[in-house]
């Protein structure tokens, strides 16, 4: 969000996009209540380029890696790309569409760590997944809808249960 706010008052023309499984929200919202707008899409090939200097992507963990040759094109047109989303799953694995967005080689990366939702450390990298309040540690799909079946939180490396 803090990339975009900006371009709303600076003359660079800009899309945002979201997952349309993530069924949280209809905007792309921080965890301290800021939120902008996005277009819900189910998959990267829904993207509109026409007229945009920059897209952005968000929840990138969500859609299918088959379609990051979209990605590329996009990228060929000489359209800037800010893809954010989560980089592991529950098991502390690589989403498959993030691997393939990395070895597209991409020329910034920022990478952002949250805040340990169980013992306040700022480094959390992992995501732990809850039902019923209990970590899920298989049998579910890599990519979680957000329905509300499923809960969600950061955690940092010592608090992240795997097994």
């Amino acid at each position: 969000i803090s990339l975009f706010a900006p371009l709303k008052y600076a003359k660079v023309s800009f899309c945002l996009y979201q997952s349309a499984k993530n069924s949280r929200d209809n905007e792309i919202k921080s965890r301290n209540n800021i939120s902008i707008n996005a277009t819900k899409i189910t998959s990267l090939k829904d993207i509109k380029t026409s007229g945009v200097k920059l897209i952005g992507i968000d929840e990138a963990h969500m859609f299918d890696e088959k379609d990051v040759f979209m990605l590329e094109k996009i990228l060929k047109n000489g359209i800037d790309l800010i893809i954010s989303g989560l980089d592991t799953d529950y098991r502390g694995k690589m989403f498959p569409i993030i691997k393939k967005i990395m070895e597209m080689s991409p020329s910034k990366i920022i990478y952002k760590k949250a805040v340990c939702e169980n013992c306040k450390n700022i480094n959390a990298g992992y995501t732990q997944v809850l039902k019923n309040g209990k970590p899920v540690l298989n049998k579910i799909k890599s990519a979680i809808p957000e329905d509300g079946t499923y809960f969600y939180k950061p955690v940092c490396r010592n608090c992240f249960i795997k097994k």
